[in-house]
């Protein structure tokens, strides 16, 4: 078995993140679904789907729950998850991230939150011309 991965963002930045993934992987290596909160949401709706869906990817070996932006709605929806005992959030969702945990997809929990971690942080690169780029 494998850890389940659930995506809460706003809008709809985790369903684009996911498709263009999925665009790179064929299959998804993990069961993951997506939660999008929008301005006019229900937040207690949310929480609610946000249940449902972690109970559906938690198969044995728990969830990890990505976020975009640490301290907003969505973060504290997955925060509110973490009542869970197989739960890892990782906040700052980006391309990099998706793509690094896609390919360690075999790595217990601990291990795929540390590689969600690397996978962002080692996808920012600081380039001020085409031959000067560094990390």
């Amino acid at each position: 078995m494998t850890a389940g991965l659930l995506i809460i963002t706003h809008n709809r930045i985790g369903d684009d993140l996911l498709q263009t993934a999925s665009n790179l992987f064929d299959p998804i290596p993990l069961s993951t679904r997506t939660l999008a909160v929008s301005l006019n949401c229900n937040p207690d709706d949310l929480q609610k789907k946000a249940e449902q869906l972690y109970e559906e990817l938690d198969t044995g070996d728990g969830v990890l729950i990505l976020t975009d932006v640490f301290g907003s709605t969505p973060s504290n929806i997955a925060s509110s998850l973490l009542t869970h005992d197989n739960a890892h959030m990782v906040s700052g969702l980006c391309l990099p991230m998706l793509i690094r945990i896609y390919n360690y997809a075999s790595l217990d929990l601990e291990a795929l939150a540390e590689k969600a971690i690397s996978g962002g942080h080692d996808g920012i690169i600081h380039c001020t011309s085409p031959e000067g780029c560094h990390d």
